[in-house]
């Protein structure tokens, strides 16, 4: 019996995708090829969705994928996995998403050339291109097998795909864009999802590092039934599955191309930047402006100034809260977050709401309103003055959103010292999730709350309202003795 070297080869490759991706590398790919052992875990996971499409199986759910730039995702999911795929399924339809119609295209390029190239056509010459539509950007084989590209807010509208590799949708210098973020999750959701097969066959793999709080990644783990792959380079980060941590060496995911060295060297490009793309957490080691594992939990003592600040909206279902940060100084000077109002409601309600809680906290708590700029704003925080006669009212204006981060330094450098505490409550989880995102989160209203309820803490402001007038001289000195325990920690 004479056997066929070729045949027995083409078989190899069409039984492991990760074979496959070895075989063909340098077909595409002129660098030397580094096979650290994350790829052949893509690979695996990949080829383990693509084998139930190929039986018309109902998916296991989609797939998120969290890797460091520079290791080869693109190479796997979007230039080697629809080639190989036609050698097990020729009919098999791809779709690739990325957030740059160039970028998009360039990957669709480099898998058109590896099925076009010698040693791929003579392993699977079943798999040819139909010459009256082989582009860039939409190839198609003489089977019924497709690869179409879009970039961001594209849409194949038409065209139903078994599989939809979305690699990169967001562009890393665009991620702090509310807008594009919004923009971008309704496209994945409203367009990319729609253009299924078979919505209980077809799935969706979404590749990426992490970028933003609420980015595509955050977005469709969500939404359920979404496995979850995150591989950090370094693991100091959240690795998932946790069981993939065995493999790391010396702490890192791919000692050989994003060493401590390399990795160090990215680090000075800011933390955010560092613990996004490498650490795939949006969020810096131990918070960013804010160090929110510096922030105590403790039984409040005896409280000498009681603070609560509100900085209001009138949103109802979704954008801006209204928050009211309740914040209190003890006799050493360290700070207590005693209770945060969290809600969504129109104006009538919310008035109602700033007014009770008034009247529950009682007439020793001193109550701060943010003024809005401009002339609305501030007929706004009047109207809130008016509904609180008999209460201890400071109005405090505020100049525009760039000013935002100053105003919270104060904040931030208590929390930061470890100065700050917290009574237990239902708030604070959304308290400190809001903190710890900072700058950079989708929302800053109760950040703008304990930041202003700080703001007259330790300065003071001048009130409004059914308030007694208190001796200045007196005030000041009192201001000063408060600000001075904040300096020295409590120890005066």
């Amino acid at each position: 019996m004479i056997v066929d070297p070729d045949k027995v080869e083409a078989a190899l490759y069409r039984k492991s995708f990760y074979e496959f991706l070895k075989a063909f590398w340098h077909v595409i790919i002129p660098e030397k090829p580094v096979f650290n052992w994350h790829l052949k875990y893509l690979c695996d996971r990949a080829q383990r969705i693509c084998e139930r499409i190929f039986l018309g199986e109902p998916k296991d759910g989609d797939l998120v994928c969290n890797v460091p730039p520079g290791t080869s995702k693109s190479s796997v999911f979007s230039i080697m996995l629809p080639a190989w795929c036609w050698t097990r399924m020729p009919s098999f339809r791809f779709l690739g998403a990325s957030f740059a119609h160039d970028l998009s295209l360039d990957l669709s390029r480099k898998c058109r050339d590896l099925i076009k190239s010698e040693k791929y056509q003579k392993l699977f010459p079943n798999i040819e291109l139909r010459s009256d539509q082989d582009t860039k950007s939409y190839f198609v084989n003489t089977k019924g097998g497709m690869r179409y590209s879009v970039g961001a807010g594209g849409s194949p509208l038409g065209r139903h795909f078994h599989l939809i590799v979305i690699d990169d949708p967001i562009n890393p210098q665009e991620a702090m864009s509310e807008l594009v973020i919004k923009s971008t999750n309704g496209w994945i959701d409203g367009s990319l999802s729609t253009r299924k097969i078979d919505a209980q066959v077809s799935c969706i793999i979404l590749v990426m590092q992490r970028l933003h709080q609420d980015d595509p990644s955050a977005f469709m783990l969500k939404k359920g039934n979404v496995r979850h792959v995150c591989l950090p380079a370094t693991d100091e980060y959240h690795i998932y599955p946790e069981r993939m941590k065995e493999y790391y060496k010396d702490g890192l995911l791919d000692p050989i191309r994003l060493p401590k060295a390399v990795l160090d060297n990215w680090e000075t490009y800011g933390s955010y930047f560092f613990s996004g793309q490498y650490g795939q957490d949006p969020v810096p080691l131990g918070g960013g402006m804010f160090k929110t594992d510096c922030l105590k939990e403790g039984f409040p003592p005896k409280i000498k100034m009681t603070i609560r600040y509100w900085d209001k909206a009138g949103s109802l279902g979704k954008g801006d809260w209204t928050a009211g940060v309740k914040m209190g100084m003890d006799h050493t000077g360290r700070i207590w977050v005693l209770d945060v109002q969290r809600v969504r409601l129109d104006a009538f309600r919310r008035e109602k709401l700033i007014h009770q809680t008034a009247v529950i906290d009682g007439s020793k708590v001193r109550i701060g309103v943010e003024q809005e700029p401009g002339s609305s704003g501030k007929e706004s925080a009047e109207n809130t003055a008016r509904t609180l006669i008999g209460f201890r009212v400071t109005l405090n204006p505020v100049s525009g959103k760039g000013a935002k981060e100053q105003r919270w330094d104060p904040l931030a450098t208590q929390i930061n010292a470890g100065n700050v505490y917290y009574a237990d409550g239902p708030w604070v989880k959304d308290f400190k999730e809001e903190l710890k995102f900072a700058p950079f989160g989708s929302h800053d209203d109760q950040i703008d709350a304990a930041a202003g309820a700080m703001s007259m803490l330790i300065r003071g402001r001048a009130r409004v309202g059914g308030l007694k007038r208190h001796n200045a001289r007196i005030e000041k000195e009192s201001n000063k003795t408060q600000q001075a325990r904040m300096i020295s920690g409590g120890n005066l």
